[in-house]
């Protein structure tokens, strides 16, 4: 909860934060007013609505929190706003919000559409568009400037340079080659694993966009298959669907069945049926010995090489090879951590907090 709560009144929102009302037809930041009960409100109002709608801002003003926006950007409150996209209520005041609170998406700088120089954001990976012959997709958000089909574009995360040479648009099933494309239009970008979700692209530039972190996955299954000759084909398939973030994918380092992770259990339903009908590969899943995850580092190389070596039958490496600590239970979690301080376990995983130059 938050003061930036907004509440509707008869086709207007009512700001309680700033004090200010807007109509429905307004595109300015709204008519500023001295509080709830000013005769601006009032002459907005229809008769016998006045006394209602000051009861209900007064029991928002009392049971909202103060807005803090440290607090929201660490999950602590949410602001709330009262809205319809049908109706046009509240949506500027959205948007407006969003600018103002959310985090920027660049450290290193502020980046303006109308900049020259082109930058994009990869926000979705997608396996299969074209099932013949097994292509992935990169869907990438222009940020700014203009993106040229050819073109050559910095791949931030591994300071890399990859050539643009076949940008497409989508529309429904249909797919036309892009020949320009600008700030703000999304193009998929045909590759084979260059590209991950959170990439940034650019002209040169060494900045980057914050990427979409990952979360501990809450159930873990191995993965068997029947058929043991298709082992390096479900491989191929599970990495694939982990790229595009369908699930968690991790190898064991004592050489045990792969293992996959999810949120939730409609994730596994939702790989069962792709892995038969995209892969020709139906899988089953066995029960795995450990019930949570971390990501582990250390910025002791020797207390991090010491816990690896006592731990190596409780690691796994994830889709960036990234080390992963499983315990067998959250109690085992918790005892290893506090036996060994020196190590950082965690249960969000951004891969790009560090920028290869």
């Amino acid at each position: 909860m938050a003061d930036r709560a907004r509440t509707f009144v008869c086709g207007r929102t009512y700001d309680l934060r700033a004090n200010t009302i807007r109509q429905i037809d307004e595109q300015t930041e709204g008519t500023p007013v001295s509080e709830a009960d000013d005769e601006k409100v009032g002459a907005l109002l229809p008769d016998g609505n006045r006394t209602e709608m000051l009861e209900e801002l007064e029991l928002a003003q009392i049971g909202c929190k103060p807005f803090d926006l440290q607090g929201f950007r660490e999950s602590h409150l949410s602001p709330v706003l009262w809205s319809s996209v049908l109706r046009n209520y509240g949506v500027r005041n959205l948007i407006n919000l969003l600018a103002e609170i959310a985090p920027t998406p660049c450290d290193a700088r502020f980046i303006e559409p109308h900049e020259p120089k082109m930058t994009g954001f990869v926000f979705k990976i997608q396996a299969n568009m074209d099932p013949h012959h097994r292509d992935r997709i990169a869907f990438m958000r222009v940020v700014s400037g203009k993106l040229t089909r050819g073109m050559k574009a910095r791949l931030s995360r591994t300071g890399k340079t990859i050539s643009l040479r076949t940008p497409q648009f989508f529309f429904a099933q249909d797919r036309s080659l892009v020949e320009e494309a600008y700030a703000g239009d999304v193009v998929g970008i045909p590759n084979h694993g260059t590209l991950r979700i959170g990439d940034t692209l650019t002209e040169g530039e060494k900045v980057i966009f914050r990427g979409v972190p990952s979360f501990a996955p809450e159930i873990l299954h191995h993965v068997s298959l029947k058929d043991a000759m298709k082992a390096k084909k479900m491989k191929e398939a599970l990495q694939q669907l982990a790229e595009e973030g369908v699930v968690q994918a991790s190898t064991p380092h004592d050489g045990s069945p792969a293992l996959v992770g999810v949120v939730g259990a409609l994730q596994l339903d939702v790989l069962v049926e792709r892995m038969k009908t995209e892969y020709g590969l139906p899988i089953a899943f066995e029960p795995a010995r450990c019930e949570a995850c971390r990501w582990v580092s250390s910025s002791d190389h020797a207390a991090f090489d010491k816990f690896m070596d006592k731990n190596r039958s409780a690691m796994a490496a994830d889709l960036d090879d990234a080390p992963v600590f499983m315990a067998t239970s959250a109690f085992m979690l918790n005892y290893e951590k506090e036996r060994n301080p020196d190590i950082k376990f965690t249960d969000v995983k951004d891969y790009q907090q560090e920028m290869v130059a």
